[in-house]
């Protein structure tokens, strides 16, 4: 297991996305503006539900983000493909964290449920990730889990069996 925190600023999640915190050809966020949180405040490697790590995470919503703009014009929503990306990317980051070699990919999911819309008055999307599965082989490198976006408190997208894979080609 890497020596890394556990909690991570925007400035922390910023030299991810420039290939800094894990070291080069690893798991790496995107960039601004598709970095879809502003800061880690919990992750685990034996944590949350099923005891095989966890994240948590916060982006602040604020009514002048990107893609209010333009989704949808007269009726602004963030795209609910973008808190599906959130998720992925910290499923991703916390393989990375645990000191797992590899660049980061979206491998699938399971199940989305979309239970609400992220408008522009909203203030705070809570990210919630329960790894089921992570698996470290040598031709592998793989976590499995479910997770939750919360809009001020509030359920909005629940998913089952997000696939995040690590690979070093």
């Amino acid at each position: 297991m890497a020596d890394y925190p556990t909690s991570f600023s925007k400035e922390d999640l910023l030299k991810c996305a420039a290939g800094d915190l894990f070291g080069p050809g690893n798991a790496q966020l995107p960039a601004p503006p598709m970095l879809m949180m502003d800061r880690i405040t919990d992750i685990s490697a034996d944590g949350g539900a099923h005891g095989k790590g966890h994240v948590l995470a916060e982006f602040d919503i604020t009514p002048d983000l990107w893609f209010f703009e333009c989704h949808f014009p007269g009726n602004p929503i963030m795209p609910g493909c973008l808190g599906l990306d959130g998720l992925w990317q910290l499923t991703g980051f916390n393989l990375g964290w645990r000191g797992w070699q590899g660049r980061g990919y979206a491998l699938g999911v399971g199940e989305i449920k979309l239970k609400a819309m992220v408008r522009p008055d909203a203030k705070l999307l809570t990210y919630k990730i329960d790894f089921t599965k992570a698996i470290q082989t040598r031709r592998l490198t793989m976590g499995v889990a479910d997770g939750t976006v919360e809009i001020d408190g509030e359920l909005a997208y629940e998913v089952k069996d997000m696939k995040v894979a690590l690979s070093e080609s």
